[in-house]
Parts: structure tokens; sequence; C-alpha cells
């Protein structure tokens, strides 16, 4: 299985981020503020006044393998995550990700490989639950879990860390999972009808 993103929603707007940054003023919207929000967006971003684009969020579902899960979790920045854990149900569906850029044969090879991992998988935790009981026997069987096995996580970033998370993950030293994982998410918030973050992207130069 290909990683699989979802935008669920989102709130907020380029105007949301512009009229944070006038609080300190007067949030009332005249003509020729409109006329300065591409501008405003601009200043702030160039200059690292970010605080103004945490006020708008954006909610992914994700299906992921293993290690790009734990690029998510490390070094983020008011980013919330819930996953799938093998800890309280049993991985049923044993989701796999097989590398796109590997030749077919080695394809073939870590699907098989994969395949008896997950054999042991369900087969242990069924060995396992009468002698330490459901709970640790879930927690221990999924030993067995390949690295690119795959889960389901609920992502929610305001758009500063959105674009942290862009920052350390769409980059060519990133790797090629979680670089293409960024690169649907960023396609994904592009997209939106209406486009509302239009310029704010435009003014980080995403």
């Amino acid at each position: 299985m290909r990683i699989q993103v979802e935008l669920m929603g989102h709130y907020g707007s380029d105007l949301t981020h512009a009229q944070s940054a006038w609080t300190s003023t007067s949030r009332e919207l005249t003509d020729s503020k409109l006329e300065r929000v591409e501008s405003l967006l601009e200043m702030l971003a160039t200059e690292g006044h970010e605080t103004p684009f945490e006020k708008s969020t954006l909610h992914f579902l994700v299906t992921v393998d293993q290690a790009t899960h734990i690029h998510l979790l490390k070094h983020r920045i008011g980013v919330s995550i819930n996953g799938e854990s093998a800890r309280y149900k049993e991985l049923k569906e044993d989701k796999m990700y097989l590398p796109v850029d590997w030749p077919e044969t080695m394809q073939q090879d870590l699907y098989e490989f994969t395949e008896q991992a997950n054999e042991y998988y369900h087969k242990f935790l069924e060995i396992l639950t009468p002698m330490l009981g459901r709970k640790r026997a879930k927690e221990s069987a999924r030993f067995f879990k390949t690295f690119n096995s795959q889960i389901t996580m609920d992502i929610s970033f305001n758009f500063r860390s959105f674009v942290h998370f862009l920052r350390l993950r769409d980059s060519e030293h990133a790797q090629k999972e979680v670089r293409e994982l960024a690169q649907q998410m960023l396609h994904q918030v592009k997209n939106i009808e209406g486009n509302p973050f239009q310029l704010t992207i435009k003014a980080f130069k995403l």
C-alpha cells in the first residue's frame, strides 16, 4: 500500500493570519487593509513574525510506515498526533509499505518477508494470550511487526507548525517516504476549494 493522505478539514485563511497580526493595532477591515494582506503576510513570513500563523488549523488522516511515523514524532512543534496502536488492538489489516524505488524482485522479497512476520505476529499473539494475558500478548507480539508495517494516524497542525514540518521533511535531506508525505499534504492544502491559504503559501515560498 502506498502512503495515503486525506485532508479531513481546516480552519482559518490568509485573512485570519492578517487579522491576528493586526490585533495589536486594530482588527477592523478596511479596503486599504485588504489591499495590504499579501504584503503583510510576506513581511511576517520573511522577518520571522510567525505567531499569527498559529491561528489556523490543518487536520489530516494519513497511513504511513513505521519509519515515517517516527519522523512525524521527532522534532515536531505544535503538532497533535494520535495513531493506531498495536498495544490496544490486534492489527488485523497487516498494511505494509513497499519502497517504490526498489526493483520488483526485491519488492517481492520484502513482501514475502513481511507476510511471514505478520503470520508470526498473529500466531504468537494467540500463543501468548493465555500465558501473559491479552494486553501483554498484544504489546509483545508486535515485536514481529516490521519497520515497513503501516499504521493510520490522525494529525493536526497549526499553519506555523505545518511550515516547520515542511521545512524539515520536504527537503532533499529527508527520507524519501516522509518527503512524499509532506509533498502530498502540501498539494492538498494548495488545492482546497477557494484557495484560503494561497497568500500564506506564497509568503513562505512553499
